[in-house]
């Protein structure tokens, strides 16, 4: 149970640096906005013409009387729009980090550069296009596993009881577990790490992951949160791939002279 403490450690962690890091974290937000628009108007026509495609889905039940036709369309209507928020959550990230691959990957670099005890930042040599060809490959390979558990939790949603209640815990769980994926990839794949073995590094600490990714996860639903958590998030994500790997990172002095620590910001801001 004190890998959930330390996970959530990285994720407020992260979100201190590019607090100290004004133009990290001002590079880092734009990636999130571009996403974020499509991600609205997405949703937006789910919640607008949702209704009109349950209808056209469900054509058996349009003999059926009141009151049991509109309760039964309303609730396919309101899980299709809890999948398509599902979905969201779970793709966001996929689509942000794609969206903002150099943004993203720039601020790991930083981040492994100030913690490091040398200075210095892993590199993967491979060229840009390579790179974020690798980025959207992975990507898609994820979110085809998370699209299979959020249609598998969706169909547990029609059972009495559990699926209002162990269902929805689950779901945060598994959200927080891709959220961590992804993210944590951007300073993995940097490392020659490939997805087979990011999953099974993840597996082998999922209270650590837990404790990252399922808090943020539901910080996710509030809307615009992840626009402005994601330079925050994929920060602490490379401190987190840091302690997954057992690297040694650089302990904060608490005592540490102000002109100091100002100085190895300009370092790493250059």
């Amino acid at each position: 149970m004190r890998d959930l403490g330390v996970g959530f450690g990285y994720l407020l962690k992260g979100q201190r640096w590019v607090g100290r890091h004004g133009r990290q974290y001002g590079f880092g937000l734009l990636p999130g906005l571009i996403t974020l628009v499509l991600y609205a108007a997405a949703l937006v026509a789910l919640a607008l013409w949702g209704e009109d495609f349950v209808a056209w889905a469900t054509p058996f039940a349009d003999d059926w009387s009141s009151p049991w036709l509109g309760l039964f369309r309303g609730f396919l209507t309101a899980m299709l729009f809890a999948l398509g928020l599902l979905l969201a959550v779970l793709t966001f990230t996929a689509v942000t980090l794609l969206v903002g691959q150099p943004f993203y990957e720039n601020l790991s670099e930083k981040v492994d550069a100030d913690v490091s005890p040398d200075g210095t930042a892993p590199e993967s040599g491979l060229p840009f296009w390579r790179e974020l060809w690798i980025s959207a490959r992975d990507s898609l390979r994820v979110l085809v596993r998370a699209g299979l558990w959020g249609l598998l939790l969706f169909a547990l949603g029609f059972l009495p009881l559990v699926g209002q209640t162990v269902v929805p815990v689950v779901g945060f769980f598994v959200t927080g577990f891709f959220l961590t994926e992804e993210l944590a990839a951007v300073a993995l794949q940097r490392r020659g790490v490939d997805l087979r073995s990011r999953l099974a590094l993840l597996r082998s600490r999922k209270t650590l992951v837990w404790g990252f990714g399922t808090p943020l996860g539901l910080a996710f639903l509030v809307p615009f949160v992840a626009v402005f958590l994601m330079p925050g998030a994929v920060a602490g994500a490379t401190l987190l791939a840091r302690d997954l790997l057992g690297e040694e990172t650089a302990q904060e002095d608490p005592d540490q002279d102000p002109d100091q620590d100002r100085d190895r910001d300009r370092r790493v801001t250059s």
